[in-house]
């Protein structure tokens, strides 16, 4: 009996991509412009926050709440601005990236090369970027973005946990077949990923230590695979069952 196909689904920070900063300083231009942080205080407290801010895992629409819920903006005002900020940092990140030492993270270019020569899998995206800023971080780094024909971003949902089961759905539009949750891989690099791809229930999860995770938190998540970086995925994960 010939397997069903697999639709695997990558995070792109720390997962495919290293941008390097690339995209706190575009997220900083976006907001300045959105919520006219003009005033000298208000602006560098947001540019504080936006530098020392935790973003591995999240949404970009949750980090929007996190960095600005205590200057006064709510969730329905985020929520309400969330479709022009997501073209503002798409602009942003545009005029910007080119400035920054992006690249692919270890063997994920090999990696994605070699499966989309294979007729047994499907290539998406789950990640906390919002759909504008997705493909130029992965062009910027040597990917075709035409690789990943699917994804659910972070300007889809305020949680993380929402995005498989929406990428799912939409796989199952755009390949024009059937997909079971067990049938699906998700890939990341942080236990917030894990956490994610654990609520689409019965999909398999494999983490790798190439991005913001510890490798301590990472184990205690249990994830049904650990990898150091991509190289081994096809031997490891595709070819061991």
């Amino acid at each position: 009996m010939t397997p069903s196909p697999r639709l695997i689904l990558f995070d792109i920070d720390g997962t495919l991509v290293w941008t390097r900063g690339a995209g706190c300083a575009s997220m900083q231009v976006a907001l300045q412009t959105l919520f006219d942080l003009t005033h000298p205080e208000l602006a560098q407290r947001i540019g504080d926050k936006i530098a020392a801010h935790a973003f591995g895992g999240k949404t970009d629409w949750f980090t929007l709440y996190e960095l600005l819920n205590d200057e006064g903006f709510g969730h329905d005002d985020i929520a309400r601005h969330m479709p022009r900020f997501t073209l503002l940092i798409g602009d942003s990140l545009t005029r910007v990236i080119q400035s920054y030492d992006v690249a692919p993270c270890t063997g994920a270019i090999e990696l994605i090369a070699q499966l989309r020569e294979r007729d047994d899998v499907m290539l998406g995206l789950v990640t906390g970027n919002v759909h504008t800023t997705a493909p130029i971080k992965l062009a910027a780094a040597g990917f075709d973005p035409a690789d990943f024909p699917i994804g659910a971003f972070g300007n889809d949902a305020l949680e993380r946990t929402s995005l498989p089961a929406l990428a799912l759905e939409r796989a199952k539009k755009h390949y024009g077949c059937e997909i079971a949750p067990q049938d699906v891989i998700i890939v990341g690099d942080t236990v917030m990923d894990i956490e994610a791809a654990r609520a689409l229930d019965k999909s398999q999860v494999v983490a790798v230590m190439t991005g913001f995770g510890k490798r301590e938190e990472i184990e205690a998540a249990q994830p049904d695979y650990l990898l150091e970086d991509l190289t081994t995925f096809i031997a490891r994960v595709l070819e061991s069952e």
